[in-house]
C-alpha cells in the first residue's frame, strides 16, 4: 500500500502548480509583474511556501505563466514572415501582437522587459524585432511601407499601446484593434487610391 502514496501528492502538486499559474497570469493581468508574489498566493488559495516550493524565484513565475504566450508571439512572427505578400505579413503582425498585448498588463510589461525580473523575455524579443526588420525590408521594396520605417517605431508603438491597459476591459479588445488600424495607417507609404478600408468600431471610453 504504501507503494501508492506517493501519487496523491504528485496530483495535488500538479493541481496546486495549475492554480498558481492560473492566478499569476490573472493578478499580472489586472497589475501587471509588479503585484506582490504573495497575492498570487491568495489567489491561488495556497501558501507562500508553496508557491515557492513551485517557483523559487519571481522570474520563474512569470516565465511559467506566460510561456503559452510567448509561443504564439513566435508563432505570429513566424506566419507573418512566412506570408507572400511583405505588406499584408506586416499588417497581419502589428494586428495580432496588438491582440495579444492587449489581454494581459502582464505580458505586456514582459514582452517590453519593463520590469527586472521578465529578462528572459530578452530572448524572444531580440530575434522577433530581428525579424520585423526583415519583413520591413520586404515591404518596404514593395514600395507600401513607408521608408523612413525603422524598428524603433514598432517598439514605440507598442510603448504606447501599454497605454491601453488603462482602459476598462471591456473595451480593450475594440480598442486594440482601432489603435492598430490608425498605426497601420501611419505606417502606410502611400494612402489608399480609393476609399480607404473602414475603421474597425470605436471603443466606448468618453463615458
Amino acid at each position: 500500500m504504501t507503494g501508492h502514496l506517493p501519487h496523491p501528492a504528485r496530483s495535488d502538486a500538479r493541481d496546486n502548480r495549475a492554480r498558481i499559474l492560473a492566478a499569476a497570469r490573472a493578478v499580472f493581468g489586472e497589475a501587471g509583474l509588479g503585484a506582490p508574489v504573495r497575492e498570487v498566493a491568495r489567489r491561488a488559495d495556497v501558501g507562500p511556501a508553496t508557491l515557492y516550493r513551485h517557483f523559487p524565484a519571481k522570474g520563474d513565475l512569470i516565465a511559467a505563466a506566460y510561456a503559452d504566450q510567448r509561443r504564439v508571439c513566435r508563432s505570429i512572427v513566424h506566419d507573418a514572415l512566412a506570408e507572400p505578400d511583405p505588406w499584408h505579413g506586416f499588417r497581419s503582425l502589428i494586428e495580432r501582437v496588438c491582440e495579444l498585448h492587449a489581454l494581459s498588463r502582464g505580458f505586456a510589461d514582459a514582452f517590453m522587459t519593463a520590469h527586472p525580473e521578465a529578462m528572459d523575455f530578452a530572448a524572444d524579443r531580440e530575434p522577433a524585432l530581428r525579424a520585423v526588420a526583415e519583413l520591413a525590408r520586404r515591404a518596404q521594396r514593395t514600395g507600401r511601407l513607408r521608408p523612413g520605417f525603422v524598428v524603433d517605431d514598432l517598439v514605440l508603438m507598442l510603448m504606447a499601446h501599454r497605454g491601453l491597459q488603462d482602459v476598462p476591459q471591456a473595451a480593450r479588445p475594440a480598442a486594440s484593434r482601432r489603435f492598430a488600424a490608425y498605426v497601420i495607417e501611419a505606417f502606410r507609404a502611400v494612402p489608399e487610391a480609393a476609399a480607404p478600408a473602414p475603421l474597425p468600431p470605436p471603443p466606448c471610453l468618453s463615458r
